[in-house]
């Protein structure tokens, strides 16, 4: 599925999945807000935190916490330990509540079939076994009203069903249901899935879609002032523009960003591999070519 035409912007939005992007929007009505023990960028310490709040937690909120310390061994890539964790609190289940019973389903799939996988741990029986979790979580959120989980399920689909179109609707069928919502942690997934419905329409070759997609999740970003996802959302719009065939947007936005990060002291590589492909698409190869010295002055 990847490109070099594409990379950096697919590496960020796989990196934004695994990472930040996705677990903060748990409503505190929830019988356990976890957000605040979170930091995706240090799942290590995360685990701490969560562990440290078990030794007073009870009932559904230990399980909770449990499905999230299953989470963090995922997210470094230790998907048995994982899946130990999510067995040894199974038991249990038939007595919980529907958040716990929820949460169980997605992280329980999330072991199988994640951004953080490898392609070749993507077999047909992890990929038929998560379908089932993300579906079971989905079903089981819905009819609790627990939005924001079913949206968090029903985007997970399209790490399962990873063909374009098949993402694309499933995309689309979260996006419709946080849209709906009187949730506002549900509605808080609008910018990460239009985010996503503008890779999978770029896969389509649905261009001008992809741009609308990526300039409304840009906007979402300004306006809940989100400074830290602003740039990546910049690039990704950039760089939908670039396939596209405008050029001339492409330009400014990339040049715009490779000047922040020269002034931050922060050289871009990927950033400065776009603008080399738009000046190569510009037929302008002395350009290119500069750009593509600085980026290798970056390379370790």
């Amino acid at each position: 599925m990847e490109t070099a035409a594409f990379s950096p912007v697919r590496r960020r939005w796989r990196q934004a999945f695994a990472a930040a992007g996705l677990a903060a929007f748990v409503l505190p009505a929830a019988a356990l807000d976890v957000a605040p023990l979170w930091n995706f960028a240090d799942p290590q310490a995360s685990e701490q935190r969560f562990r440290a709040a078990l030794e007073t937690a009870q009932g559904d909120d230990r399980l909770i916490l449990r499905t999230q310390i299953a989470r963090t061994l995922g997210l470094r890539g230790d998907f048995d330990a994982a899946r130990a964790e999510l067995a040894a609190i199974e038991p249990a289940l038939a007595r919980a509540g529907a958040e716990a019973r929820v949460r169980w389903h997605l992280e329980r799939g999330r072991t199988l079939a994640s951004p953080v996988h490898g392609e070749a741990a993507l077999t047909p029986q992890a990929l038929d076994g998560a379908r089932a979790d993300y579906l079971a979580a989905a079903a089981q959120a819905r009819a609790a009203g627990l939005d924001e989980l079913a949206v968090d399920a029903l985007h997970m689909m399209a790490f399962v069903d990873r063909a374009p179109a098949d993402a694309l609707r499933w995309t689309q069928q979260a996006l419709d249901l946080a849209l709906a919502s009187p949730r506002p942690a549900a509605r808080a997934w609008e910018a990460s899935l239009r985010n996503n419905l503008g890779h999978s329409l770029r896969e389509l070759g649905r261009h001008d879609e992809a741009v609308a997609q990526f300039r409304a999740a840009l906007a979402l970003r300004l306006a809940r002032g989100q400074p830290q996802r602003v740039a990546s959302a910049r690039m990704a719009l950039g760089w939908a523009l670039r396939e596209a065939g405008r050029l001339d947007e492409a330009l400014a936005i990339q040049t715009s960003l490779d000047a922040e990060a020269l002034a931050a002291g922060r050289p871009d590589a990927d950033v400065l591999e776009e603008l080399e492909a738009i000046h190569l698409a510009r037929g302008d190869a002395g350009a290119a070519a500069a750009v593509a010295a600085r980026r290798r002055l970056l390379s370790p």
